[in-house]
């Protein structure tokens, strides 16, 4: 199977008409609802192509195989989406308007011109739309306004891991992301650990959060009075990935033994633990950054709309 990726790198099988011939790495023009497009067609493996068909995903018409005629057109729209960019900020500037403009993209036919923006409330450019068709002249205009997310799924970029961003890979929508998940997961409660570019919680912390759970269930829980080989205590923390917890002993230090070799106890514990923090392995060393709401990296409305 031949396929092509198109914005945020959605994959396509490409329908290749009977006769022509496609090969790995070929710069094909491809038609979309958007209009003709320019990508790069590439051979799939046997994996990925029963995954495509399996999900049913719709195959994109091949218009032709690049020539190097179409090359030339195409570096020469590059240029055109670098000036409309700035044509286009220009007069968002002189508008004064609370949008910030993310990219402008033409389609190969040069018939229609898309801006995404991205804005913290509805924006009225009905002038600015206005100017806009005196600079752009005999194309269609469209005006996007898009999340947080979309914007840096439709940027791309490497994470906190080194990775490109898991939005511009392999996501196809957003899920919903709240600091629960860090929380339960043990995670540094500081927005530079939790969040990604676009100013919102890690996608990636809903990944593991489901074994964290399961394995969480199987562990002694946080107040718990245990026996343990020093004596007796609470259950302070839990460190899921070791499978080991945090005891507070009756002499006021804090021990680490494996869950196994602990024993709940029905009597009363009166040893006093700290029931304000998360109470996990890390809650001692969590502090969130001064002055910053947590809740502002929650998703919200602005989030992402899918408008791409």
């Amino acid at each position: 199977m031949i396929a092509v990726k198109l914005i945020k790198n959605k994959q396509y099988p490409l329908e290749v008409p009977e006769g022509t011939i496609v090969r790995h790495g070929d710069m094909v023009i491809v038609l979309t609802e958007k209009g003709e497009e320019v990508t790069t067609a590439y051979v799939v493996p046997p994996q990925v192509e029963s995954i495509l068909k399996r999900k049913k995903i719709p195959s994109i018409p091949l218009v032709r195989v690049m020539t190097e005629e179409d090359k030339k057109v195409h570096e020469e729209i590059l240029k055109m989406e670098e000036t409309g960019y700035k044509d286009c900020l220009e007069l968002i500037k002189q508008h004064n308007l609370q949008m910030n403009l993310i990219q402008c993209k033409y389609t190969f036919d040069r018939r229609k011109v898309t801006f995404y923006y991205t804005a913290p409330e509805r924006v009225d450019f009905r002038n600015l739309l206005k100017d806009l068709t005196k600079v752009f002249k005999r194309v269609r205009i469209d005006l996007k306004h898009i999340g947080v997310r979309d914007e840096t799924s439709l940027c791309c970029g490497n994470g906190l891991c080194g990775r490109p961003f898991c939005c511009c890979t392999f996501k196809r929508q957003f899920d919903s992301i709240n600091i629960k998940l860090a929380h339960d997961q043990s995670m540094p409660i500081t927005p530079s650990k939790i969040s990604g570019t676009c100013g919102r919680l890690l996608c990636c912390l809903n990944y593991e959060y489901k074994n964290y759970m399961e394995t969480a269930k199987e562990m002694v829980p946080i107040g718990s009075g245990v026996m343990t080989q020093d004596g007796v205590g609470r259950v302070c923390a839990l460190n899921v990935l070791t499978n080991k917890v945090s005891v507070k002993l009756s002499d006021g230090k804090i021990k680490e033994f494996p869950n196994q070799e602990v024993e709940m106890i029905d009597a009363d514990v009166n040893i006093e633990i700290d029931t304000n923090t998360s109470g996990y392995r890390y809650a001692s060393m969590q502090q969130t950054e001064e002055h910053v709401d947590i809740k502002l990296f929650e998703d919200d409305r602005n989030s992402s709309t899918g408008n791409i």
